[in-house]
């Protein structure tokens, strides 16, 4: 398996997980940013339960899936966006408003995108969501 990027592995498992129709995936190797993503998606209602499983390795995450995601991808490259800027942005990557998520990193952690206008901060776009 090709791991330059463990964050499009982890998002490219659940989706595909997701159109099979399994009830629940594991994600490998386990890192800090993987979890804070699936942590939003768990909050949105897109995935349920997901634990990290330490298996003294690369460690794994082990998610319940809902059947909520029509699609979910990374951002490349992931280029900053300042929060002037992010509305218009959010629209590319979302198929219509008021429907997904974008989620961000910022120098206040990882958020969606609605959370990043509310607090008025720009990031570096990560993940896309719906």
């Amino acid at each position: 398996m090709c791991l330059n990027d463990a964050l499009a592995n982890a998002l490219s498992t659940i989706q595909n997980n997701e159109m099979v129709g399994n009830k629940t995936c594991l994600i490998y190797p386990a890192s800090k940013l993987i979890g804070q993503v699936l942590r939003i998606m768990q909050k949105e209602g897109y995935i349920g339960e997901f634990e990290l499983i330490q298996d003294g390795r690369g460690n794994k995450f082990k998610v319940q899936l809902l059947g909520r995601i029509n699609k979910c991808n990374v951002i490349k490259p992931r280029f900053p966006v300042k929060y002037r800027d992010l509305e218009k942005v959010v629209a590319q990557y979302l198929p219509a408003y008021n429907v997904g998520i974008v989620i961000i990193s910022t120098d206040q952690g990882v958020m969606t995108h609605k959370e990043a206008l509310e607090k008025r901060i720009g990031g570096v776009l990560l993940a896309y969501v719906y």
